[in-house]
């Protein structure tokens, strides 16, 4: 989360044990669909067997444009249902070693 708001980006944390609270200066929702603005990525920094609920965000209007699952994250099942929503869904990759690979 640090390297992304490092980086310029919006991060808005989603825990329902630490709703109401702060995260890096941001405040901390419950669920998906309890952040009042458009969400463009889902970073999923849980276990593969969460990455499962995906419906989450496949209920969300306007969609994300990807589900995004952080290094040893990996459900299949999950990603096909989301694809098939039309998100598109990235596994086992870390964004904090992508970005500068692929942006320098």
């Amino acid at each position: 989360m640090s390297y992304l708001l490092s980086r310029g980006y919006k991060v808005i944390p989603v825990n329902p044990g630490q709703a109401g609270k702060q995260i890096h200066g941001q405040t901390v929702y419950a669920r998906l669909a309890d952040i009042p603005e458009p969400i463009d990525m889902v970073d999923v920094f849980r276990a593969s067997e969460y990455l499962g609920d995906v419906d989450e965000a496949l209920a969300l209007e306007p969609r994300p444009q990807v589900v995004w699952a952080q290094l040893g994250v990996r459900d299949d099942a999950a990603a096909a249902k989301a694809e098939a929503g039309g998100i598109k869904v990235v596994m086992n990759h870390c964004p904090a070693i992508e970005y500068p690979r692929l942006l320098g």
